[in-house]
């Protein structure tokens, strides 16, 4: 049994190597397949990697209190205009929200292109500045790489102190410390204090070229009308997040001046909501990558079925002689089967091996969180086998079934 099955290969082997240009067009059809299956997989993968991880990263015992839900922020048309969260509206709730174990982070931001300089260097105007108060980096997960992070005094005496993101170190402060050097924005100078560890970027969102700088001094640079600010409030034991929650929302009605029948006129957003949320929208991304690639690689079974038919049209006489010389059908079968389930694999191999590149490298570009996307490796492999079963199957039998007196006379 085992010689046969080792006959059947050399056989499948000496046929591939003779049909040296039909092979690589084969393998190279079942190959695109795969690889629009892997490629896409890999891709949405690292999206989601990468979203999750901007939202994870604040945290499950984080909530946000801002103008607009998710939905509504992200839709084209908004049913209600909801008024901005003023500066008046987040120092009262400062004020007057007094929940147990919560921290109550301040914030808004200023410009999303501001020139920084530092001597006579400087960097383009497309650098972030945020205005907020010392429990920002807490409630946000944001963590510190070097340096320290705003104390209360920092905010409460408006001291020109700052924290720069990492990829001010790429360019601004090359083969420089950071930490005590004075940069300026907009005129004003400010003593580098910190420099945060680096969170990448998320459709075009540089968070590692951003200035945070105490928030009374950012509203004193940025004085244009109506500036949204958003107020994000952290729970140390996330079984108080509800009770929290509740508090927060009836304080802000109040500071709205809402009455008991009125909507909320602003958004609150939890971070596992939000988790939970694009959790839900990669799962039709999923089925969108799956669609597009099942059709595609239905495209190349098919093709594999018709080459390996010519295949078996081309050496009717060769199957004629063996069948002559006492070779059984499931030989026959066998030999023709074992070389379409050979041509799949290498096609399957070369397809992973092109998705995950094209996905990686297309990751990469992006500044998406990579991962190695085992779960399209399987399914890769596992359906180069089930093409090449299901593409082989048939110009096997019609192999094997062929009158050995018929197939001599072939010409």
């Amino acid at each position: 049994m085992f010689s046969l099955f080792r006959e059947n290969i050399r056989i499948a082997t000496d046929s591939i190597k003779g049909q040296v240009l039909r092979t690589i067009l084969t393998i190279l059809i079942i190959a695109i397949g795969i690889t629009s299956l892997v490629g896409i997989l890999t891709l949405v993968g690292a999206l989601e990697n990468t979203i999750s991880g901007d939202f994870a990263s604040m945290g499950a015992n984080t909530f946000n209190i801002q103008r607009y839900e998710f939905e509504a922020r992200n839709s084209r048309e908004k049913e209600k205009i909801n008024p901005i969260i003023s500066y008046r509206n987040v120092k009262t709730f400062k004020e007057k929200f007094e929940y147990p174990f919560t921290k109550t982070s301040i914030y808004f931001t200023g410009t999303k292109n501001a020139e920084v300089k530092f001597e006579s260097k400087k960097t383009d105007p497309e650098a972030s500045v945020l205005g907020v108060n010392e429990n920002f980096l807490d409630n946000t997960g944001t963590e510190i790489d070097n340096g320290r992070n705003f104390t209360f005094f920092d905010i409460e005496n408006n001291n020109p102190v700052c924290l720069i993101g990492s990829d001010f170190k790429k360019d601004l402060f090359k083969n420089t410390n950071p930490l005590g050097k004075t940069i300026s924005i907009r005129g004003a100078k400010f003593k580098v204090i910190g420099v945060l560890e680096s969170k990448g970027a998320t459709f075009r969102n540089n968070q590692d070229l951003r200035v945070l700088i105490p928030l009374q001094i950012a509203r004193s640079l940025f004085t244009l009308p109506n500036i949204d600010y958003a107020i994000s409030i952290k729970v140390d034991d996330k079984q108080f997040l509800e009770g929290a929650q509740d508090e927060a929302i009836i304080t802000f009605r109040n500071i709205r001046k809402l009455n008991p029948i009125e909507n909320n006129d602003f958004g609150i957003e939890r971070s596992d909501d939000l988790l939970n949320r694009i959790a839900n929208i990669t799962v039709y991304l999923y089925y969108a990558a799956w669609i597009i690639s099942i059709i595609t690689i239905f495209g190349s079974s098919i093709a594999l079925m018709n080459i390996m038919l010519v295949s078996v049209t081309e050496r009717t006489r060769e199957i004629g002689v063996r069948k002559a010389l006492g070779a059984k059908k499931h030989t026959i079968a066998g030999q023709f089967f074992m070389e379409t389930i050979i041509i799949g694999q290498i096609g399957g191999i070369l397809g992973i091996i092109l998705g995950i590149l094209i996905g990686g490298g297309i990751s990469s570009i992006a500044n998406f969180a990579f991962t190695t996307p085992w779960l399209a490796i399987i399914a890769a492999t596992t359906i180069s086998f089930i093409i090449a079963v299901v593409s082989g199957l048939y110009p096997a039998i019609k192999a094997s079934n062929q009158d050995p007196i018929e197939s001599l006379r072939y010409e």
